[in-house]
């Protein structure tokens, strides 16, 4: 069977260096008898190293031409190929119990994918891939800097994270206009927020939505214009520069003071 071709509308851009592939497949060496969900293995190239470690391994795959490729040229995939939008799989009905996540991410839908991951944060130790260096670097930001955001905090909750190297846009054909990155997500020990996690989501989004005002002026959607807890100094900050441990604390404020709740704080 022919190459398949890369598809625009699927954010496809195949990677052709075998030894990048190896390093990431080498990202889940911690993790041996962890079954492993693949994302977008295209033709295979990480999938191959992922075989290779004797893993058990599902790959999930939504480009049509590439289902048979992988059957044709992957034996030990047959019957572990999923024909499917990962964003849409409820992953439990794949394994019911712990599982690692990892791909060469199609640029379109790497955000998602680490926010469905989040989804199940109990049940993925480990996830890994490449995805474009912007989405990585933001992924790994640390309070303080312009690439902090959403998903810097709501990931660093639940995952200590690494940005482990930079790869160049002329591994991959076709080759994309932006560099790549491999992160790797490890989930941390904590087990719950210190707050009400719904709760958190929210104001995390509430506040970034404006980062370039204070909480003062971003909170107002949540808690109108003229509120008591504005005299904390929390509020003086712009949502970049609060840690999660902050955001913790914010929320709780928050709460406190949500519409409806002032009957209770008397």
């Amino acid at each position: 069977m022919a190459v398949v071709k890369a598809k625009k509308f699927l954010g496809q851009h195949f990677l052709k260096d075998l030894d990048i592939a190896r390093r990431i497949a080498d990202t889940l060496d911690d993790f041996p008898d962890v079954p492993v969900i693949e994302v977008g293995p295209g033709m295979g190239v990480l999938t191959q190293y992922l075989i290779e470690k004797r893993k058990e391994l599902t790959v999930v795959e939504l480009d049509r031409d590439s289902v048979p490729y992988l059957n044709e040229h992957y034996p030990a995939l047959r019957g572990h190929i999923i024909e499917d939008d990962f964003l849409k799989l409820d992953l439990l009905k794949i394994y019911n119990s712990q599982f690692c996540v990892i791909g060469n991410y199609p640029y379109n839908i790497s955000s998602q994918i680490f926010f469905k991951v989040l989804d199940y944060k109990n049940q993925i130790p480990c996830c890994s891939g490449m995805l474009q260096k912007e989405v990585a670097e933001r992924i790994a930001a640390k309070p303080g800097g312009k690439t902090y955001g959403i998903l810097s905090v709501l990931l660093q909750a639940w995952y200590d994270i690494e940005y482990l190297f930079t790869v160049s846009e002329k591994v991959f054909d076709p080759p994309p206009k932006v560099k790549s990155a491999v992160v790797k997500l490890v989930r941390n020990k904590r087990q719950s927020l210190d707050c009400d996690e719904k709760l958190f989501k929210t104001v995390i989004k509430t506040g970034f939505n404006q980062r370039r005002k204070t909480l003062r002026n971003s909170m107002k959607p949540l808690l109108g214009k003229d509120c008591d807890a504005y005299t904390d100094p929390v509020f003086d900050e712009r949502p970049e520069r609060l840690s999660v441990a902050d955001f913790e604390r914010l929320t709780n404020i928050v709460a406190a003071f949500l519409p409806g709740r002032q009957d209770e704080r008397k």
